[in-house]
């Protein structure tokens, strides 16, 4: 019984494809953060690996937010 032991399921890394799906923006679109805004990553090997809080968190401060710079035609 793991109620009110304070013992909590560590949170799952989630890939590109899984971060892309949370956030609802496409593999490309989170890439194009990591490299261009930040965006919190973690690297193993060949692959991103990403903690969803972290994610969040940097959106909620505004790491996501659309710049100032004119869209591409």
């Amino acid at each position: 019984m793991f109620a009110g032991t304070g013992t909590t399921m560590p949170e799952p890394w989630l890939s590109a494809d899984g971060i892309a799906a949370h956030l609802g923006v496409t593999k490309d679109t989170v890439y194009s953060w990591i490299a261009d805004r930040g965006m919190p990553a973690h690297k193993i090997g060949r692959l991103w690996k990403f903690q969803a809080s972290e994610v969040d968190e940097w959106v909620r401060t505004g790491g996501a937010a659309a710049s100032e710079e004119p869209a591409h035609d």
